[in-house]
């Protein structure tokens, strides 16, 4: 049985830093591992990702249309027949259940409930939208709609 106090990382997977400009004894003097000259071998900032080496870079060759908001809500959306599908035994259907379930991959800002399918039984089922269709059919269904604010 291994005690806290003596654990210790394997053998191999901890390396010492490199030191650099500390003279040419060490391995990584003079350029510091840089080379000569050239633009990698400069202080300041590195080369940007889209830097394409002076050439017109990829995004300001495509032309560009339209408005994109950066600050558009993503919802994800779900079906009562996907609902109808993964109630079991629970009568309470919520938004962790469906990402713990894989249902939904993650709930992004919000989480819409459709009203595509029929619901076979009562069901409380929690959600940040609900369609009209959906909201009816799940309390014709006698189960409850509650919003998440």
């Amino acid at each position: 049985m291994n005690l806290l106090s003596q654990l210790s990382p394997s053998a191999g997977s901890r390396s010492k830093r490199k030191r650099v400009g500390r003279g040419p004894g060490s391995g990584n003097g003079k350029t510091c591992g840089k080379g000569h000259k050239g633009q990698k071998s400069r202080s300041g900032p590195a080369i940007g990702a889209a830097f394409e080496g002076g050439q017109m870079p990829m995004n300001r060759r495509l032309p560009k249309r339209g408005f994109h908001n950066p600050f558009k809500k993503q919802i994800a959306i779900l079906n009562l027949d996907a609902l109808d599908k993964m109630a079991g035994e629970t009568a309470l259907l919520d938004v962790q259940d469906w990402v713990r379930q894989r249902v939904l991959r993650n709930a992004r800002d919000g989480v819409k409930i459709l009203g595509r399918g029929e619901i076979s039984r009562a069901l409380t089922v929690r959600a940040h939208f609900f369609s009209e269709t959906a909201r009816k059919k799940i309390l014709s269904a006698g189960g409850k709609a509650e919003e998440i604010i």
